[in-house]
């Protein structure tokens, strides 16, 4: 089992840093933000803190190992978002989570999980992320992306010993 400290860079503390950071900037600052994301990708959950979860979860089934841990579900509370969210309204749109192929599964896994998929409300999340008027002053809500969680994740060839319980 992964150590906390041997993981990535906590990613949802740098989302909350950096993402909502943006979203309460005004107009002028949004846009010097946008065009220097490229060199710092948001500063935030740049594309090479998800290449490195890739590489992580192509052999292992969750973060720390083949326990399901509190910080697979803080990760998923970022996942989730990210490509009807965070993508476009923020554009952190390098790529899609969706276009990793480890992390896509990985996620799509964390949703299936029994009770969760009734607790995500796509809609509602994109909904409230792309009418945030100093994001998105249109309002124009985009139809897509389109996201299907309920694909076969296929991360069965994997160990796992279901949740990690404190003993």
């Amino acid at each position: 089992m992964t150590a906390p400290e041997d993981l990535p860079e906590d990613l949802a503390l740098r989302r909350k840093r950096v993402l909502y950071r943006a979203q309460h900037r005004g107009t002028q600052e949004m846009d010097i933000l946008i065009g220097g994301y490229v060199a710092g990708h948001l500063d935030g959950l740049d594309s090479a803190a998800l290449d490195r979860l890739e590489t992580l979860l192509q052999d292992r089934r969750y973060l720390t190992g083949d326990a399901i841990t509190e910080a697979d579900w803080r990760l998923f509370t970022t996942l989730v978002r990210f490509d009807i969210g965070y993508y476009g309204a923020f554009r952190c749109n390098l790529r899609r989570i969706e276009e990793y192929d480890a992390l896509s599964h990985y996620l799509r896994e964390l949703y299936q999980w029994l009770g969760i998929a009734a607790t995500v409300k796509l809609d509602l999340i994109k909904t409230n992320y792309w009418t945030l008027a100093n994001v998105n002053p249109s309002g124009i809500v985009p139809i897509g992306p389109i996201v299907d969680f309920d694909k076969p994740h296929d991360r069965e060839h994997l160990p796992s010993k279901g949740i990690w319980v404190r003993g």
